[in-house]
């Protein structure tokens, strides 16, 4: 039924002559403003993850404090990416981005303040630092949602997975720069008011690009038949489409965790391997080469499945790989001096899993169509956020306290280091039961292509009958 829902509302809209679809070029300007205020975002995001030990150190707070820093991200992004949702497919995307980039930037000058000698905040710095990444924290839901809107509204059928993928990917990239930035800005805690001043000039020029170059939130002419119809249901009606569509649940359910997993990865990589004698800068270049592979694997499987419309073929074997690799990572990190072993797993892990990330997104429009873009990836985001809180505090609490090892490269506290064995074990079992979960359970049909394919049979249908009708 809701695929003939589909099929007739794009069928309206083909009537009439009206399925003449242009683009334009400044789309790419769009997608260029989104590209660097998502980068930004996650810049912000793990600024303080590769240097948690001198952060701990220079606002003289414990560990736990410095991971609340990510932490808080995923918590207000919970009730926020609902709000959200509702901003992008009610308001308008440019409405989402301007708003976003201002709450960004704001959020990267107050951690500047918090740093700033003159204030003197004395023991108030870390709140200060804190309050700043909870404005940066605000801003994530609508930056993160703003691809799959774009790629609808402004790029034709056979560009949208590959915008998307750049779109999306745009975010790793800034985890890619905030591993290597941070460890090398940073070689002692001193130099944290620097790194806070680098950080912060993304995110004034993306608020910029955003304010003065975003003036339509839609093309005046769609460059696709699904694209007239990008917002045609209202908020809580696509909402209760979702919560009753069984294959949107499971995506959301599997591939929200597979987000989760990966942000705890990215945020905890440098304490997982400090304990073993690794240093920041290999952590760093470790999680460096973890997004680095993964925006190649994006790229490559985008211009794929912008081919071959193998969605859900593509996602299943990309999810078991990245299983696979999270085991042999488990393993490898608890031994030490196996540099390169670490390097090739973390590699492998990025490669199949960032893959994943844009196309579940598109998947996610697909099999929920015609839901709005904001409602359908921002309830999978959502989801991906809460079970990104229940893991990033679960492996926290599965570390176990371990007396100082000469080896150890962590800065350590009062009580010693953490041994980090049972949290990564814990997360390479959890990912492989949501892959094979995913891969036996999950099916469903591309709602969005098949209603644009009947709408553009209809609209040939109608051609070839104003062609066989004599003039008068």
């Amino acid at each position: 039924m809701e695929g003939a829902e589909a099929a007739s509302l794009l069928g309206e809209r083909g009537q009439g002559r009206l399925a003449q679809f242009k683009t334009y070029r400044r789309r790419w300007f769009l997608l260029a403003a989104i590209c660097l205020l998502n980068c930004s975002n996650a810049m912000l995001w793990l600024t303080f993850a590769p240097v948690a030990d001198k952060a701990a150190a220079y606002f003289h707070v414990s560990l736990e404090m410095v991971n609340w820093l990510s932490i808080v991200y995923l918590l207000i992004s919970i009730p926020f990416g609902l709000v959200a949702t509702w901003v992008l497919d009610s308001v308008g995307l440019r409405c989402a981005v301007i708003l976003s980039a201002w709450l960004n930037m704001t959020g990267s000058i107050i951690r500047m303040l918090s740093v700033l000698k003159f204030l003197s905040l004395g023991s108030q710095s870390y709140w200060y630092l804190f309050i700043g990444q909870c404005l940066c924290a605000l801003a994530q839901p609508l930056i993160i949602f703003s691809p799959t809107k774009l790629a609808a509204l402004w790029f034709p059928d056979h560009q949208r997975a590959t915008a998307n993928m750049i779109a999306s990917m745009s975010n790793p990239l800034g985890i890619l720069i905030a591993n290597v930035l941070s460890p090398a800005l940073v070689p002692e805690g001193k130099h944290i008011p620097l790194m806070l001043g680098v950080y912060a000039i993304p995110a004034v020029t993306a608020c910029a690009l955003a304010t003065v170059g975003i003036h339509e939130k839609v093309p005046p002419t769609p460059p696709s038949a699904s694209a007239t119809n990008s917002t045609s249901q209202p908020f809580l009606t696509g909402l209760k489409m979702l919560l009753r569509n069984k294959p949107y649940i499971m995506l959301a359910v599997c591939f929200g965790g597979g987000i989760g997993m990966f942000t705890c990865f990215s945020a905890l990589l440098e304490q997982i391997l400090c304990e073993k004698g690794y240093s920041n800068e290999f952590a760093g270049l470790n999680g460096a080469l973890f997004t680095v592979c993964g925006l190649l694997g994006a790229f490559l499987l985008g211009l794929y499945v912008d081919r071959t419309r193998k969605f859900i073929e593509s996602t299943k074997i990309c999810f078991c790989l990245s299983a696979l690799a999270s085991i042999v990572f488990a393993v490898t990190s608890r031994f030490r001096h196996q540099a390169v072993m670490l390097a090739i797993t973390s590699s492998l892990f990025g490669f199949f899993g960032f893959a994943i990330y844009p196309i579940a997104m598109e998947l996610a429009v697909e099999c929920s169509y015609p839901v709005g873009e904001g409602t359908s990836t921002g309830l999978i985001f959502v989801a991906s956020q809460i079970e990104g809180v229940i893991l990033m505090i679960l492996l926290q609490a599965l570390t176990v306290r371990v007396s100082e090892d000469p080896s150890s490269t962590c800065a350590l506290d009062q009580d010693g280091a953490l041994d980090w064995t049972t949290p990564v074990l814990v997360l390479a079992g959890l990912c492989s039961a949501m892959a094979c979960f995913y891969v036996i359970f999950f099916h469903t049909d591309y709602k969005r292509l098949h209603a644009e394919t009947n709408s553009g049979d209809l609209v040939k249908a109608e051609d070839t009958a104003t062609a066989d009708v004599p003039e008068a």
